[in-house]
């Protein structure tokens, strides 16, 4: 069967390409021609990748679209109107192959990817368990009876999964451009965690998903009072976190993770929480808490002469803050430098003045312009401005030498550049400076 992917670079579809490719199937995809972070995994393994064309489909091959390109994009067009194609979009496609497994779904607003792959690292290390992962980490094998996947909530596409056992991080309003309020984001949620056919852990002290009222199969997380499985006895260094865990009130284990920063230890217990449920002992859950050594594009850190370089996903207003302020606890004594790039107008409209609050955490503040084809919202024509007025002092940089050179001068620092967009090429400028 030959499997061709419309979009074949995006971080969900390259995993999904990577997987295909190892269980012997022929996987090749069109894309464009700048580079993505993604592509890495795709080009070890050999999958060719072309430009878009409508002529790259072509008889009896089985077409996954990423949900991206919409039913009036070309190749799209022409696979749904070649009979002897079968045509799939991403998400649905994941849900039915993600039946075979005993199946694991990691879904939230924050901390997903990183939540996946560490849970992918503590079962991989025990069970035979292949994962799908956000960041374009995608690996399985023939004899794998067990299967982790990142659940996204956009437009609802985490119910087309069914898994046994899932985690969610927290329920932030997100996706403004589609989900019309709050009760709506929430209300996904409750579908979702609906599904889950054995047991649901969930970060509990987030008062937000206690608004779910979800039914008796979950397991709530976290470090207060009221939780199933607590955390205890934190001490939190600038290299690692320790902590105990009680589980239903009685002591569970003592665990170590080489990371700092507490949303990381709440993503830890939500891996200890669903990994008990799956009948794992402390032991095997700290060795693999140990064999996870991060998620691409989530806290990379990079030392540079004496500055230090943090490349992150962060497009949330939490996330800006969370990754600041963990920042600011690995190194407390240095200046702390933020450069952010924006992607969706309906993201940064609606939530424009929680931006500026977590930004302002910072010590320096740097905007980069963004365009965001993908999301018309109501009319709304703004720019990277509109986030500048409401956080004076801030300067507005791009991808060219001049702007570079200016960040620069900031060293020795740690700069943090954060976005779901491509800021990695700004950063690669000022750290080739900066390593002269």
């Amino acid at each position: 069967m030959d499997y061709f992917f419309i979009g074949i670079k995006g971080a969900g579809m390259a995993s999904l390409a990577s997987i295909l490719h190892d269980l012997g199937y022929k996987v090749s995809g069109s894309d464009l021609d700048n580079h993505f972070f993604t592509e890495g995994a795709l080009k070890e393994r050999g999958i060719e990748i072309v430009p878009f064309s409508k002529d790259n489909i072509k008889d009896h091959m089985t077409v996954i679209a990423g949900n991206a390109f919409l039913d009036d994009f070309p190749e799209v067009e022409s696979a749904k109107a070649n009979p002897t194609v079968t045509f799939w979009r991403y998400h649905t496609f994941l849900g039915d192959f993600a039946r075979k497994y005993t199946s694991f779904a990691v879904a939230g607003s924050h901390g997903k990817t990183t939540t996946t792959a560490m849970l992918s690292a503590a079962l991989a290390k025990n069970l035979a368990t292949g994962w799908l992962i956000g960041d374009g980490n995608g690996e399985i094998h023939p004899d794998d009876r067990y299967f982790v996947l990142e659940a996204d909530e956009y437009r609802r596409h985490f119910l087309a999964y069914h898994p046994d056992y899932a985690i969610i991080t927290n329920a932030d309003w997100d996706h403004p451009d589609y989900f019309k309020d709050e009760a709506d984001y929430l209300l996904a949620y409750k579908e979702f965690a609906a599904q889950v056919k054995k047991t649901l852990a969930v970060f509990g002290d987030d008062p937000k998903n206690r608004l779910l009222k979800l039914p008796k199969n979950v397991l709530y997380y976290g470090i207060e009072a009221g939780n199933d499985v607590i955390a205890t006895e934190i001490e939190e260094t600038p290299e690692q976190t320790s902590f105990s865990v009680l589980i239903h009130g009685e002591f569970f284990g003592c665990f170590r993770i080489p990371l700092v920063g507490r949303f990381l230890l709440w993503n830890a217990l939500g891996v200890i929480a669903i990994c008990y449920a799956a009948g794992l002992d402390a032991a095997q859950i700290q060795e693999g808490l140990l064999a996870y050594h991060g998620a691409k594009r989530r806290f990379v850190v990079e030392a540079v002469g004496e500055s230090i370089f943090v490349d992150d996903y962060a497009h949330h207003p939490t996330e800006v803050r969370v990754t600041i302020e963990a920042a600011r606890l690995r190194w407390p004594d240095k200046k702390i430098v933020v450069v952010f790039k924006p992607h969706r107008v309906s993201r940064l409209y609606t939530f424009a003045d929680d931006f500026a609050k977590a930004l302002a955490l910072a010590d320096e503040i740097y905007l980069c312009p963004f365009t965001a084809i993908d999301d018309a919202f109501e009319g709304i024509d703004i720019d990277i401005t509109y986030l500048q007025e409401r956080l004076p002092g801030s300067l507005i940089v791009d991808d060219n030498p001049k702007d570079a050179a200016l960040l620069a001068k900031q060293a020795p620092a740690v700069f943090l550049f954060l976005s779901s967009k491509d800021i990695y090429p700004l950063a690669e400028k000022v750290k080739a400076i900066l390593g002269k």
